[in-house]
């Protein structure tokens, strides 16, 4: 094994394309990062395969912030420690969705409990759908492709050095936000096909790179949008930006944390 860099940031998104949280660890399991995106709303007139509301229908979206009533139950499964010791390797049981309890402040200071009607009514005000929205739970991530979405810190600076303006990380809405010792932008690209190491034990397969859509020209402080960014994107890197992974061994990393290519 060979390291080729480091982990910088993580982030987990508890209800999808809203504001996500930047973790000092995060547990990696076949399903992708505990507590990423176990929530989600419905739009009935979205087509069957992608049923979401997201910030493509409400840029404001992005400004709602989530939190779990009980973060320390989401640092890890409970039974993590002793599932590993038995000698076969135990897929621990997650959550319940008790557990998975989550509030929601509006941008304008409001809190809302997830399940409340009254929240659902408020996204769908005046966005693009006059449909009336529905609460989606899931122990899975409900992401847009694989479970685990990865960028290089490379790669951020290359596109802020294209569009010679900074590019906020948080516009990928990844998952994985590494530092590469090859200085290159996009340089994960040519890592598709191969098997990282993270930290002590979390192994992942990159699979395909990641296409890019509208959402991240949205800033994430502000709402407001500029396509600037996915122009660049589109023009010269094939509407394409950070890699999905499927991951192979499950495990806790943090930033810090070293990146091995195993083959």
């Amino acid at each position: 094994m060979k390291t080729i860099g480091s982990i910088k940031n993580l982030y987990r998104y508890p209800v999808k394309s809203m504001r996500g949280e930047q973790l000092a660890s995060a547990f990696v399991a076949y399903s992708g990062i505990y507590g990423d995106r176990v929530y989600a709303f419905q739009n009935p007139q979205a087509p069957a395969f992608f049923p979401y509301f997201t910030g493509r229908d409400k840029q404001q979206m992005l400004l709602y912030t989530p939190r779990f009533r009980d973060p320390e139950t989401l640092l890890q499964p409970k039974a993590w420690t002793e599932a590993q010791s038995i000698s076969i390797g135990i897929t621990p049981v997650f959550a319940s969705a008790q557990e998975l309890g989550v509030d929601v402040e509006t941008p304008q200071g409001d809190v809302y409990a997830i399940d409340d009607p009254r929240l659902a009514a408020l996204l769908g005000k005046d966005s693009d759908t006059a449909a009336e929205l529905s609460l989606m739970s899931s122990s899975r991530a409900l992401t847009d492709g694989r479970p685990i979405s990865l960028i290089s810190n490379q790669t951020v600076k290359q596109l802020s050095e294209e569009i010679d303006t900074p590019v906020d990380e948080r516009c990928f809405r990844a998952n994985i936000y590494i530092d590469l010792e090859d200085a290159r932008g996009f340089a994960e690209d040519e890592l598709v096909g191969r098997t990282l190491k993270l930290g002590e034990r979390v192994e992942i397969a990159l699979v395909e790179r990641d296409p890019r859509c509208m959402m991240i020209t949205i800033d994430p402080d502000t709402g407001e949008t500029d396509p600037t960014l996915l122009k660049q994107v589109t023009k010269a890197h094939n509407r394409q930006a950070g890699v999905y992974a499927a991951v192979l061994v499950e495990g806790v990393i943090k930033p810090g944390d070293p990146v091995l290519l195993i083959d």
